[in-house]
């Protein structure tokens, strides 16, 4: 905090450029990595210069965001190819905060599909211990020729969503000769 002549404004400790703040703008989708495990694609909401991801019981899986105090995040153009990667701050949000009342209901609204109004869904946030978190630009970014050339995808992770595969049906019986 900073004091000029009775006015009171906080110091924005954000590091960003004109292509990530354009790119945070419009992200609804995010591929957001975290201590070397491989990069998952999350939905999340723009905020103040930053997004915000929920993720726990009942909503998206992104292991080990809410304990991180970095990630990487990659963000795509209005072409749907990757356009930049930053590091990111991760700072929680925690439930029964100012902030918490505020951005809560935000990103519930945002929430495509959700079982109940928003009120219902940011208690069961809440109640189930859902993880809130900021991510906010904290370094130098890579866009343009500095990012990779391969598509950087990953093998599929196992599941245990697998099923045998059937053989494929057939409207006639096919005659051998």
């Amino acid at each position: 905090m900073r004091e000029d002549a009775g006015v009171t404004d906080e110091v924005d400790d954000r590091v960003s450029t004109p292509l990530v703040d354009e790119a945070v703008k419009k992200a609804a989708v995010a591929w957001v990595g975290v201590a070397g495990e491989p990069a998952r694609a999350l939905w999340c909401v723009p905020a103040d210069g930053s997004l915000l991801v929920v993720s726990g019981p009942g909503e998206q899986a992104a292991p080990g965001l809410a304990e991180a105090a970095e990630a990487h995040v990659t963000l795509r153009g209005d072409h749907g190819g990757r356009i930049v990667t930053w590091p990111a701050r991760v700072t929680g949000v925690a439930p029964d905060t100012e902030e918490w009342a505020a951005l809560a209901p935000t990103v519930a609204a945002k929430r495509l599909n959700a079982p109940g109004p928003t009120a219902d869904l940011v208690a069961r946030w809440a109640a189930d211990g859902c993880a809130l978190v900021r991510l906010t630009p904290a370094g130098e970014p890579v866009a343009g020729d500095g990012l990779p050339d391969d598509s950087l995808a990953e093998p599929p992770r196992e599941t245990p969503a697998v099923r045998a595969v059937r053989k494929p049906f057939r409207l006639h019986r096919v005659r051998r000769r």
